[in-house]
């Protein structure tokens, strides 16, 4: 999750609608199969997870900073810019979806300042093909990264590994976004190149899911927007034409009791300064297109004290809860696509 380097500028304040979705009740995507869902969810292995946050943390360890000296508007932000890395990460991503046989594609976009390189991984849909429901998560990571973003990346790549062995009325995609931190440079460009005729039918970004604190004030958030106290949630944020994906989480979360979900509703498309804290991730560039989004997030800055420095390493995660939380984005992307076949 990026820091407030945002083409808004710092937010001011916010109007949210916190705790439910709409004015509905939320309701399951049609042909929703529960007990189908819960046995997927079974297959998510925490053990799996943590060993890839552990992986990932080391290839960020390994690997060699890009030049921070190219990003001159981002050195009064502090040093921690210099310690930014990505190669590694991208790569076993890639060589993770290539032993899942997964159709695996690299999109590089070359810029003397910003070059970036998204991974890309699609499950084909057997009857619409051309309807794509996208999970995503940044490569790119200050130090090791653990949750900010290891986490997310581990948790889209247990995804990609359950739901590889089936095949949905859906293409399922998979997407490691480049230089979120440098202003979501890789999921702008990959939105900016959409191909014609595909139509996105849910986007669910994972970013910064594995920190969770329980004690009395682990939790801080914006100035005038009401709050849990306790860190020991997971934030499902959407905006007004996403709202229906962010019913159907709580949903599905709420008929198979899977972990404690905190849905927040940005009003209108999402996108004002006032909003600015909802928008440092790669959900970002989908909100100012049009598509629906949904942004998965612990909330980062506002609860981990590791956020961006050398101590966010794996020894701090949550196992528990951050299973859980990939055990549901695992039974909405799989409700999303048609259902377990």
């Amino acid at each position: 999750m990026r820091a407030a380097l945002s083409r808004w500028g710092v937010a001011v304040g916010t109007l949210l609608v916190l705790g439910s979705c709409s004015s509905r009740p939320p309701r399951l995507p049609a042909g929703t199969d529960l007990e189908a869902l819960r046995s997927l969810m079974g297959e998510v292995s925490q053990e799996r997870l943590m060993s890839t946050v552990r992986e990932l943390a080391q290839v960020h360890q390994e690997d060699t900073p890009l030049d921070c000296h190219r990003w001159p508007e981002v050195i009064p932000f502090g040093d921690n810019w210099c310690h930014l890395t990505s190669a590694r990460a991208t790569a076993l991503v890639q060589s993770r979806f290539e032993a899942l046989d997964l159709r695996v594609r690299l999109q590089h976009v070359d810029s003397d300042i910003y070059p970036t390189t998204n991974v890309i991984a699609d499950l084909p849909g057997h009857t619409h093909p051309e309807e794509v429901v996208l999970v995503g998560a940044h490569t790119d990571a200050f130090f090791s990264g653990a949750d900010d973003n290891s986490s997310g990346v581990a948790g889209m790549l247990e995804l990609a590994r359950v739901l590889s062995s089936r095949r949905f009325a859906r293409t399922v995609r998979f997407v490691g976004f480049d230089l979120e931190e440098v202003g979501s440079e890789g999921s702008f460009r990959y939105v900016q190149r959409l191909e014609p005729g595909e139509r996105l039918a849910a986007v669910l970004v994972l970013e910064s899911i594995g920190y969770y604190d329980s004690s009395p004030g682990s939790q801080r958030t914006m100035p005038g927007l009401p709050s849990r106290d306790r860190g020991d949630f997971i934030a499902a944020i959407g905006n007004a034409p996403s709202s229906r994906l962010v019913s159907e989480l709580y949903a599905i979360n709420e008929a198979l009791e899977i972990t404690d979900v905190l849905p927040i509703l940005s009003a209108g498309q999402g996108i004002s300064p006032m909003v600015e804290a909802l928008l440092r991730s790669d959900h970002e560039g989908f909100w100012l297109a049009g598509h629906q989004a949904l942004f998965l997030t612990d909330t980062a800055p506002f609860r981990n004290p590791n956020y961006h420095k050398i101590t966010d390493t794996p020894d701090t995660l949550s196992p528990e809860p951050f299973t859980r939380t990939v055990k549901l984005a695992t039974a909405c992307v799989a409700a999303w696509a048609g259902g377990v076949p």
